[in-house]
């Protein structure tokens, strides 16, 4: 079982670790053991940290292909972080349904708030939104009459 705080932490080690591996080139194996090595990971999710770190690039087309049509702007031109956080935040929404919905946005924008540009959080949460909508609707429809 893991506990919210080490799926927190792999977040922000994730955001890290992506911005890397866009920035560098670096293969993600690398990019993995430098992130165990130099990281206490005794308070990560790790298991979850590599799923994303691996799954994001191997599905990298399927995941941008995702948020990109609700972009105002092409997906090449988002900064790095930006586009690391939307990464996550689609991969969340459509391949770990464990996750709600609600985490996996309010997550990707509290990230954006510490890592991301000045109001950068307002344009994730928003592009987020759209994609739950289309990824997660009987989801958001039973919350919904749930209430």
């Amino acid at each position: 079982m893991f506990l919210p705080s080490t799926r927190k932490k792999a977040r922000e080690l994730l955001v890290q670790a992506l911005y890397q591996w866009e920035v560098s080139g670096s293969d993600v194996s690398s990019i993995e053991l430098q992130f165990m090595t130099d990281n206490n990971m005794d308070k990560v999710d790790v298991d979850f940290f590599k799923e994303l770190l691996y799954g994001i690039p191997a599905k990298q087309d399927e995941v941008d292909d995702v948020y990109a049509v609700y972009l105002d702007r092409e997906c090449k031109s988002l900064d790095f972080v930006s586009r690391a956080l939307l990464r996550i935040g689609s991969y969340e929404l459509c391949f770990r349904i464990d996750v709600p919905y609600k985490v996996a946005i309010n997550e990707a924008v509290n990230l954006a708030k510490k890592f991301g540009p000045t109001d950068a959080y307002k344009y994730i949460n928003g592009i987020l939104d759209k994609v739950a909508i289309d990824k997660r609707s009987l989801e958001i429809k039973s919350e919904r009459s749930a209430k």
